[in-house]
């Protein structure tokens, strides 16, 4: 069952827990997916970030999801992760999907509110919802940046942003960020509370792959309402290939695509039982 974001998002206020954002650049990660939320019988989001155009483009693999989304037991937002180009969010918005991620956080703080204040009334016009980012992390959406940390996002300026551009969801920097963690992540907690509670928005941990479930039980404690989870997921498939192949040099691709695709669904069934925590 196809929703919006300001409907998923709802629901999990209303829980107190956090739905799970998965990107699913393929066919194999999109069954991964929805299998795993179908089984345990929870909402899902499955998205698509605009870093994977040059390996699956949006008029390719969305209206797969949005079909995809339409068929499903659960209920499911299609989203468009990271979206730096209001032409493209345009594009994902015709073709069906239900929510859209506008990320400016790298511009200007004017900038940034003119284009996502653009992004919200584009995105009303289709029913869909729209989620932002202040502050920045250390690494891009696809893992790479200068590593010099993330730039924290300053309560008072989150609420002034989100008063200003009418957003549904807000992606705030507090100590997560993008690709494999080369060590644990330092989490600032209580400035993640002082947001949600400042802005009364569903807040977003962008770079959820990797922390401790400890932490994301205390993230979603503060308010933490939706979990954008990439990594280690697609990780767990290369690793069911890597494994297939050394016991199997000879094994064919569809054999290597269905290991991959039941290696993600499993991975994605464990960040689900903590995400959603007595739902699943």
């Amino acid at each position: 069952m196809l929703i919006t974001l300001q409907e998923i998002m709802a629901m999990a206020q209303e829980k107190k827990c956090a739905i799970g954002s998965f990107n699913t650049p393929n066919l194999e990660s999109l069954q991964a997916v929805l299998d795993a939320a179908e089984k345990f019988n929870v909402p899902v989001i499955i998205s698509h970030a605009q870093v994977h155009e040059g390996a699956m483009p949006l008029v390719e693999i969305g209206p797969m999801m949005v079909e995809a989304a339409k068929k499903a037991k659960v209920p499911v937002c299609v989203h468009l992760d990271h979206c730096e180009s209001l032409d493209y969010m345009r594009t994902a918005l015709e073709i069906g999907f239900t929510g859209v991620m506008y990320d400016g956080s790298v511009l200007p703080y004017e900038e940034n509110v003119k284009n996502t204040v653009t992004a919200v009334e584009m995105s009303r016009k289709f029913g869909a919802g729209v989620e932002a980012e202040i502050g920045q992390m250390g690494t891009a959406e696809n893992g790479s940046g200068n590593g010099s940390g993330p730039v924290y996002t300053d309560p008072v300026l989150a609420k002034k942003f989100a008063d200003e551009t009418g957003i549904d969801a807000l992606a705030p920097s507090f100590g997560t960020s993008h690709g494999l963690y080369k060590a644990a992540p330092v989490l600032d907690l209580e400035r993640v509370k002082t947001i949600a509670d400042m802005t009364g928005l569903p807040l977003v941990m962008h770079g959820g792959s990797g922390v401790s479930p400890a932490d994301y039980k205390k993230a979603i404690a503060q308010g933490i309402r939706k979990i954008n989870y990439y990594t280690y997921m697609s990780r767990a498939g290369v690793n069911a290939m890597r494994e297939m192949l050394e016991k199997d040099g000879n094994a064919y691709f569809h054999d290597l695509a269905h290991a991959a695709r039941k290696a993600m669904q499993k991975d994605v069934e464990e960040a689900i039982k903590v995400f959603y925590a007595d739902e699943a």
